[in-house]
């Protein structure tokens, strides 16, 4: 798939990281948006176009938890869940990077990266949010999740969706 590049947004709060992200990503995106602190990221994706996000997990001095990044995640998710978002992080561990993936996360890179590793993750990301599901996927994916949240229950997911248990039973079974 043979995608135009425009704007990536990167927010990390270490200048030489947003220093050597342009540097490697100058030749891939017309327009590369950098940000020190999340605070503006709402405000700058309500004025760009934005393709990518790459963000850091980290931001507050001494904590290497992830929560500041799974906190923005959460927040860009629920104001624009089209933008796929890329974590990054020099303090990664298995546990960190399923619960980003599980919470909406398109990816996730760790610190130092591989140049060439960073920008197939960010073009995958764009790829793949550009792509259209059939409309029975996504339903079918749809009903899935309710289930899964109603724990197995039919009776409550049918009643959740406006439908009755035959015809779940059926959505289901496409």
């Amino acid at each position: 798939m043979n995608l135009k590049y425009n704007t990536l947004l990167a927010v990390d709060d270490n200048p030489a990281i947003l220093t050597a992200v342009k540097i490697c990503l100058k030749g891939v995106f017309e327009n590369i948006i950098t940000l020190s602190k999340p605070d503006t990221i709402l405000t700058v994706l309500q004025q760009e176009d934005i393709d990518v996000i790459l963000l850091d997990m980290n931001f507050s001095l001494g904590v290497n938890s992830g929560q500041d990044g799974m906190i923005w995640l959460q927040t860009i998710h629920r104001r624009h869940p089209n933008i796929p978002v890329v974590l990054i992080t020099a303090y990664a561990d298995v546990k960190l990077a399923v619960r980003a993936l599980k919470n909406g996360a398109t990816d996730f890179v760790t610190k130092p990266w591989d140049n060439d590793e960073l920008i197939r993750v960010l073009k995958d990301a764009i790829d793949k949010s550009k792509e259209v599901a059939p409309l029975v996927e996504v339903e079918k994916q749809h009903v899935q999740k309710v289930v899964d949240s109603c724990h197995g229950n039919m009776t409550k997911a049918a009643d959740l969706l406006g439908i009755t248990r035959q015809t779940l039973y059926r959505k289901l079974s496409q």
